[in-house]
């Protein structure tokens, strides 16, 4: 039966840090070590926990959860706004670290990595891979702090390396092979494979598939036609059977902010200034990617669950925060009262051109040189060390968030 499975010797190791924004807390204060933290964006009781320690995951508490509703169930929990500055720390020693093993790493998320060992040194690939695993966990507790975990899976493509990781969390290290692959599966449910969330789940019980063994044992004709009618359902069988389809990086398409204003009776100049806000936080990262964008997108949604937006395309690219803005703020005019939180992003996106003109005909040199002169200095001294005097204390509320499923503006 398993006569189509991939054989070779897995190469493919994914590493979680466990609960990672709450055990980078728990290692920055001791005092914190074995007590249930929450860590939200914003100290509010409506706030939703991004993460959450294990201490207080076992009494239920877990991601998107209110916090209102985690006091209920902890009453003790204790609750921590994000720190940036020392996720970005934690990511960067890990990238390094993992790049001493192999040249080929890439970082999912600000918290999961994968090194692919066939692009290691014949060295690397001579040792045992779990001694390996076991090695990195040593040396985050070494290198990074006492209070570091992390999961390690092993496996012949990444997919299975990370459902290996999420097998025995936390601190866990499995190894998933041809040979142990049906054992795994049949302990599992469909949704604790990564990707397939309820959508997926009806698709694929509306043909009869219940289990993730009646997944691996579907025809690729049926997964192509009947369930994903895609190519999708190729992808799925292959991954299932250990090859490897997602070794690939997608292009920019969008970038966006935004942002649940933290009152109610916010006046139109209040929320116009944290849309100005979110211009410049989008303007910041479109320039990181060196990007340049032709439409910009507002949006909103009120008290009433309603949704609006509007968009615009223009004909020359742009760049800057003030070109974006311009377009936002026109936009945002029509926007319906009782608003509860807001958005820009900018669509359309290539790479940096140097068109002739600019959005307002002016030259883009000299437009080019002032913003990028801005970046160099909010890159050395912090984020909005310079900005517009119209944001001016609105850092307060609209904080920087850590993105969870893209590394690209770290």
């Amino acid at each position: 039966m398993n006569s189509d499975y991939n054989t070779e010797r897995p190469l493919v190791m994914h590493i979680d840090l466990n609960s990672c924004f709450a055990t980078v807390e728990q290692q920055a204060r001791p005092l914190l070590r074995g007590r249930p933290i929450a860590i939200v964006n914003r100290r509010t009781e409506n706030t939703a926990i991004i993460t959450a320690s294990y201490e207080a995951k076992k009494y239920g508490v877990k991601v998107g959860m209110r916090f209102k509703e985690a006091k209920l169930l902890v009453p003790d929990i204790i609750v921590i706004e994000t720190d940036p500055a020392k996720y970005r720390f934690v990511y960067h020693k890990m990238m390094d670290m993992m790049k001493t093993y192999s040249s080929h790493v890439t970082m999912k998320s600000i918290d999961e990595g994968v090194i692919d060992f066939k692009h290691a040194t014949e060295q690397v690939r001579s040792r045992d891979l779990r001694d390996i695993g076991m090695e990195i966990k040593q040396r985050m507790r070494d290198e990074i702090g006492v209070a570091m975990r992390c999961n390690v899976g092993i496996s012949t493509n990444r997919f299975l390396a990370k459902t290996a990781a999420g097998l025995h969390k936390p601190d866990g290290l499995d190894i998933i092979t041809h040979e142990n692959l049906r054992a795994t599966l049949a302990t599992m449910k469909l949704t604790d494979l990564t990707g397939i969330a309820k959508q997926n789940e009806h698709r694929l019980n509306a043909v009869g598939i219940d289990t993730p063994l009646q997944f691996l044992d579907t025809s690729v004709e049926i997964l192509h036609k009947m369930v994903f009618k895609s190519i999708c359902g190729d992808e799925w069988y292959q991954r299932l059977r250990g090859y490897e389809v997602d070794d690939r990086v997608f292009d920019l398409k969008t970038v966006g902010r935004q942002y649940v204003l933290e009152s109610p009776h916010l006046s139109s100049e209040k929320i116009q200034q944290r849309l100005h806000h979110l211009s410049e936080s989008v303007g910041a990262k479109l320039r990181s990617q060196n990007k340049v964008a032709r439409g910009v997108l507002v949006y909103a949604k009120t008290y009433e669950r309603k949704y609006w937006h509007a968009r615009r395309m223009c004909e020359m690219p742009f760049f800057s925060n003030q070109a974006i803005y311009a377009q936002a703020s026109q936009l945002f005019a029509a926007a319906p009262a009782h608003i509860r939180e807001i958005g820009v992003s900018c669509y359309e996106l290539g790479d940096d051109i140097d068109p002739q003109l600019n959005l307002f005909g002016d030259r883009i040199a000299s437009e080019k040189k002032l913003v990028q002169a801005m970046d160099e200095l909010n890159g050395r001294y912090g984020d909005r060390t310079i900005h517009v005097a119209d944001t001016l204390g609105t850092g307060a509320y609209v904080k920087q968030k850590i993105p969870f499923g893209s590394t690209r503006y770290l």
